[in-house]
């Protein structure tokens, strides 16, 4: 016998809340006799197996994620056999009974198709082994952005509403996982494609700029003209590189230095320089081409525009879990209303610096940790921004 039930969303939202509920009762632990009950240990092995299931569920709904989560799905819900599909094949299966696993696939159909948890009976599940004990199913669906990518099926002897329900609210909680696991991937495609706005906006007039610096030093200083098409070649490969979105201070910096090098044969002494550089924040992490754009940007619309001589101090400090890093330049300067304009996105084409910065570090760090500019008209400019001194999976290069 086949039925379909259906929770209401009210049901699924109480039912995360009950965890957490239940989460907090772990908190008031006597140290002494350890936890207050039965109840609170299995409370804490319940989420404690959930927690160890997630790591796996971050790469996605691919066999060996389902597999890897399967063991500890399976010690969650306490059936006999824990199955998960995608909609053209079963991806894995966990415990007893495996040679079920084919018709797996035919049983998540109706999940499939209605979204909605279906309960089957021995009808449904038959089996010629005598020893077997699975006898019935339930299946739950995985959702993902409000369509059906997948199934998990929970296996046992003995049909019950209690494990319909635990299937459900475990199938849920995975669908979270795996909408966590494609908004990382996301974040990660966004940086990819802002870097390689950035690479594409920066080189031209950077590269026309430095070999037209380069060529008037041939005659009059070859080898200063050596030097300088050595550091062109240094900089360029590492803006161009194809390693990771992430990298050190210290080589942010050296890259910087490079291109000031540069822009300083370029302007002559028009352009001053100077670095304030705590050194205990040199191995810090951010993401990588952070730095270099916001100096392009001071030397480009700060500097350049300015009649005699610019000076551009750049500064990183230790601020306790934090570096602190900031580009001030003695410029211009420029209409606050026009920087807000371009942190939003509104004006594209000056976007190669503050408004790609910006963007990059609030989808790594958060809203808190995005650029702080502070400029007026003919008083300059200075951009400022913070770093965590350690991030959770962020490591240079990767």
């Amino acid at each position: 016998m086949t039925g379909s039930i259906h929770w209401p969303t009210a049901v699924v939202v109480a039912g995360t809340m009950l965890l957490l509920a239940l989460a907090v009762v772990l908190l008031r632990r006597n140290r002494r006799r350890g936890f207050l009950s039965a109840v609170d240990r299995a409370t804490y092995n319940t989420l404690h197996t959930a927690s160890l299931a997630s790591q796996h569920l971050g790469d996605g709904l691919t066999p060996e994620a389902a597999e890897r989560a399967g063991r500890h799905l399976l010690s969650i819900l306490g059936a006999h056999a824990v199955s998960v599909s995608d909609p053209g094949s079963v991806l894995s299966w966990t415990g007893i009974g495996e040679h079920h696993r084919p018709s797996a696939l035919g049983l998540g159909t109706e999940t499939r198709r209605t979204g909605r948890t279906v309960v089957h009976g021995s009808h449904d599940v038959t089996c010629g082994e005598p020893d077997c004990p699975l006898r019935s199913a339930v299946t739950a669906p995985l959702v993902m952005d409000d369509l059906v990518v997948g199934t998990l099926t929970a296996w046992t002897e003995h049909p019950s509403p209690g494990l319909a329900r635990a299937t459900e609210e475990v199938a849920a909680w995975v669908s979270s996982q795996l909408a966590l696991a494609e908004l990382a991937r996301t974040r990660t495609r966004v940086m990819e494609a802002e870097l390689r706005a950035l690479r594409a906006q920066i080189s031209p007039h950077f590269i026309y700029n430095s070999l037209a610096a380069i060529a008037s030093f041939v005659r009059t200083d070859p080898d200063r003209a050596r030097d300088l098409l050595l550091d062109f070649a240094d900089f360029t490969r590492y803006a161009l590189r194809a390693g990771g979105p992430f990298t050190t201070l210290a080589e942010e910096l050296r890259n910087v230095e490079r291109y000031l090098v540069l822009e300083q044969a370029r302007f002559g002494e028009r352009l001053t320089v100077s670095l304030l550089i705590a050194p205990e924040v040199l191995p810090v992490t951010l993401p990588y081409l952070a730095v270099q754009p916001l100096v392009e940007n001071a030397v480009r619309h700060g500097l350049a525009e300015k009649e005699g001589v610019g000076h551009l101090t750049i500064t990183a400090s230790d601020r306790g879990s934090d570096a602190e890093i900031s580009v001030e330049d003695d410029g211009v300067g420029t209409d606050p209303e026009r920087v807000r304009h371009i942190l939003d996105g509104a004006h594209a084409s000056d976007s190669v610096g503050l408004g790609n910065v910006d963007a990059r570090l609030r989808q790594v760090y958060g809203d808190d940790f995005g650029l702080v500019v502070e400029t007026a008209v003919g008083a300059g400019t200075k951009v400022t921004f913070r770093v965590p001194k350690f991030a959770p999976g962020i490591h240079a290069g990767s």
